[in-house]
């Protein structure tokens, strides 16, 4: 089995049955979230004047390239967004207006929820 599913990605073993739950909620729904940003990220383009076909090309392109330069980097992902993030800068104010609206509650109140439906469904 771990052969197979090694061939369509990666195959990693959990310690307990209780963790198949979270890795349904990372991994199992993780694509969904990432597609959300995606949409939202075009959609935003679009309001700011860009085709969507820009915009749709720009997202994944900028999706694609971050992702690769975090699995290729032994830096973990909060020291890439600070070195991508100049002081003062476009990014810096993006980043803390994501802040101040509570992203990451919102990350993991999805996820708990998530991982709450997965326990559910096993029962």
């Amino acid at each position: 089995a771990r052969a197979v599913m090694a061939a369509v990605g990666l195959a990693l073993w959990v310690d307990n049955e209780d963790q198949i739950d979270a890795v349904t909620a990372v991994s199992g729904s993780g694509p969904a979230y990432f597609f959300l940003v995606m949409e939202a990220m075009i959609a935003a383009g679009k309001d700011l004047g860009l085709s969507e076909q820009v915009a749709k090309q720009l997202t994944l392109q900028t999706a694609l390239g971050s992702a690769q330069m975090a699995i290729t980097s032994d830096v973990e992902a909060a020291e890439l967004r600070r070195r991508v993030t100049s002081p003062g800068g476009t990014t810096e104010r993006a980043i803390g207006i994501m802040e101040d609206n509570n992203l990451r509650q919102i990350f993991a109140q999805a996820m708990q929820g998530a991982y709450q439906r997965s326990k559910e469904l096993s029962d």
